[in-house]
């Protein structure tokens, strides 16, 4: 069926001046009709506008591109194939709105055609290795018979067929899991092993600080001790002075 078109509306069309970056310089003197576009043959999505004789938008329609309301009645989205910012004024918001909503649907709809054929690539792709393997694992009967008989182990594992290549397949990528599982259970031990040593040095840093402090406190107890004693004895003394007075 080709290209049809599947939305359209009417509004002014606008570009970025490609010199300043800043201002609007006007596509169409009036308002001319906008329509979105989908091809599909090639699965795709393009805002097509023109005015008489000339294209003033044809722009495809990417899951990365953004159309931003910047007032009531305009809106615009940049297109960096075509090196621009396309600009669009309506005659009212409910155009506007209804050319962002459907704007929306358009993207979402190219995002999942692009990843379908990122899919079907993907499919394709491990289609033609498997067809690949099959074709280069196929050999005479004759052969095959006596590999099966008088070949060694690894030999027969070789011409096991698909099924057997991708069990040594698997069998690859848990022995390769399990030696980095043992490399990173290697570093957590060593992790843990510094910091239980940086908890000891700090223990035994804390240990030998309050060692310090009890050999301090007792300095002063028996100090303290000294001045009480002093004190007894020069009380006793008043005392005495007193009695004999």
């Amino acid at each position: 069926m080709g290209e049809q078109p599947i939305f359209t509306t009417r509004a002014h069309v606008f570009q970025i001046d490609p010199t300043t970056k800043k201002n609007w310089v006007p596509a169409s003197k009036q308002a001319v009709t906008v329509s979105y576009f989908y091809d599909s043959t090639r699965n795709s999505y393009r805002i097509i506008s023109v005015d008489g004789s000339k294209v003033i938008i044809n722009s495809t329609i990417t899951p990365n591109m953004t159309f931003t309301k910047t007032s009531q009645k305009f809106g615009q989205w940049a297109d960096s194939r075509a090196n621009t910012v396309f600009g669009l004024g309506f005659a009212s918001e409910q155009q506007l709105a209804k050319f962002a909503e459907k704007f929306q649907e358009v993207k979402e709809a190219a995002k999942l055609a692009r990843d379908k054929l990122a899919r079907d690539k993907s499919q394709e792709k491990m289609e033609t290795s498997s067809n690949n393997s099959q074709e280069s694992g196929r050999e005479t009967p004759s052969s095959t018979q006596a590999s099966s008989i008088n070949g060694t182990d690894d030999e027969k594992i070789s011409h096991g067929g698909p099924e057997t290549a991708a069990l040594m397949s698997e069998n690859d990528k848990l022995k390769t899991t399990v030696e980095q599982s043992d490399k990173a259970a290697e570093v957590k031990n060593k992790d843990l092993e510094d910091r239980i040593e940086g908890l000891q040095a700090d223990i035994e840093d804390s240990q030998s600080k309050q060692g310090i402090v009890k050999g301090e406190l007792k300095k002063f107890m028996d100090v303290l001790d000294g001045k009480i004693d002093e004190l007894h004895e020069f009380r006793q003394g008043l005392s005495k002075l007193g009695v004999d007075n």
